[in-house]
């Protein structure tokens, strides 16, 4: 059954390496493949860290870049919106009308719970937007980084003997919640976020 997620995307990290080694970046503005300024980033968004051409943006997959969560600092400024699904960076609220966001680099093994997907209409592009249409998801399944830097359900699942999804540079996997008595919730992949959402937790395999 298809997924639903209110307002824009949200982070929970729960094991990254990058706060703990400095491998946090945030000096690149946020610039389309044509140099034009992105107009809107989401937590839990990817971006391709391009020195080279002092920028960050949209790669595709195999280009010898490598991908960047984003993890923005929240700033709600409205005191009717201060949940975390409230809060998006967009380019319209910078004073020169280009983001410079903070990209965290992803390790092998670290974990974080998302709900950062977006359906095959798009995303939102308000704070109480609604998305109807994100794929499920079952522990197990894969969930790669696409040439747009939205996570979406690879192919094949760790239980059915399918090895990985080839041909990516990230690959994440759905796995295990723990009840507050520390057992596997096996059966429930769904994580509940703070305000109550549906999210996965994924845990990066290669």
């Amino acid at each position: 059954m298809a997924k639903e997620r209110i307002g824009y995307g949200q982070v929970e990290r729960q094991h990254m390496a990058a706060p703990h080694n400095g491998q946090i970046y945030a000096q690149l503005p946020a610039l389309n493949a044509d140099g034009t300024p992105i107009t809107q980033l989401e937590n839990g968004q990817f971006l391709k860290y391009d020195y080279a051409n002092g920028k960050a943006g949209i790669g595709t997959s195999g280009d010898g870049k490598e991908w960047f969560l984003v993890y923005n600092e929240e700033k709600l400024h409205d005191e009717r919106y201060q949940n975390h699904r409230h809060f998006a960076m967009k380019a319209s609220d910078m004073s020169d009308g280009t983001i410079y966001p903070r990209l965290l680099r992803t390790f092998v093994g670290d974990i974080f719970t998302t709900n950062t997907f977006k359906g095959p209409k798009g995303t939102v592009t308000d704070k109480e937007g609604k998305i109807d249409d994100i794929p499920d998801l079952a522990i197990g399944d894969y969930v790669v980084i696409g040439d747009d830097g939205w996570l979406v359900k690879g192919t094949g699942t760790g239980t059915d003997g399918v090895n990985p999804p080839s041909g990516t540079d990230i690959v994440f996997q759905v796995i295990p919640h723990f009840t507050q008595m520390g057992m596997a919730a096996a059966d429930r992949p769904d994580y509940t976020l703070p305000d109550g959402q549906w999210a996965v937790k994924l845990q990066r395999i290669r």
